[in-house]
């Protein structure tokens, strides 16, 4: 209703709830169907709500998801060139794309990481004065309008952009370039501190270093498997797989 009061034109896909069908090949879970409409009625852009919509993905006039790095770094710089960024700064979480904060460092805007969860986004936004905030998944939290996310005020901020700069989302998406990633999942047979393990403690320190600086290397365990998480990112994608299968190779040998 608020985007046809705006003067859009919408059509409408997975809104027939049965109580059973919640999130059942639709939404922003599973945006599949939502690329395919775009894509048959030559959109502008796509927008799937989560089961509470208090998340937004997007979805570009060519039918690609633009995650929400992407998203977060076009609507950062146009924050920022408003002079409306405050502080200069974006708030991301540790699992934000390392080519969002490379991007944004060179316009002047420094990326801050929480815990992943929007809770987390919030208490840090709250307590140090910052105005934007998101995640990957969607979530995005514009503190002058709302204190959570609002997939309705996500797309808005998102559709407003693109009529005052005339640009279609795949066009803005190019704000920030992702660098390549692996993640990897080892299994464990128990959680130790890491660091008091100096074997894995000295392979992390030695590859982060052999990234210098284009690049991090996460690791955490799963919150609710018998898992260990590794994450590595880079500018090269070579040197991402090398670190990641070293660093797989060194937990698995002393807590797989």
């Amino acid at each position: 209703t608020v985007l046809r009061e705006l003067g859009a034109t919408v059509e409408v896909i997975g809104n027939k709830p049965n109580g059973m069908n919640i999130n059942q090949g639709c939404g922003a879970v599973h945006p599949e169907l939502l690329q395919e409409t775009v894509r048959l009625h030559q959109a502008d852009l796509g927008i799937a709500l989560d089961g509470d919509a208090d998340r937004a993905i997007f979805v570009c006039e060519q039918g690609t998801v633009v995650d929400g790095d992407h998203v977060m770094a076009a609507l950062g710089l146009d924050l920022h060139h408003q002079g409306l960024l405050a502080n200069r700064t974006l708030v991301g979480t540790v699992m934000s794309n390392f080519g969002l904060e490379l991007s944004m460092a060179k316009a002047g805007i420094t990326l801050i990481r929480t815990p992943v969860g929007d809770r987390y986004l919030l208490e840090r936004m709250l307590a140090e004065g910052y105005n934007f905030g998101g995640e990957q998944s969607g979530h995005f939290i514009f503190l002058d309008h709302n204190t959570t996310g609002d997939g309705l005020i996500s797309a808005l901020q998102i559709l407003s952009l693109m009529k005052r700069s005339k640009k279609p989302l795949s066009e803005l998406a190019k704000a920030m370039t992702a660098v390549p990633q692996i993640l990897v999942n080892i299994k464990v047979k128990q959680k130790p501190v890491l660091e008091s393990i100096p074997e894995i403690d000295r392979a992390i320190q030695e590859n982060n270093r052999r990234l210098n600086g284009s690049g991090r290397v996460l690791i955490r365990y799963s919150g609710t498997e018998p898992l260990l998480r590794i994450m590595v990112e880079g500018e090269h994608a070579s040197v991402v797989k090398d670190v990641a299968d070293e660093l797989a190779r060194v937990v698995q040998a002393h807590i797989g």
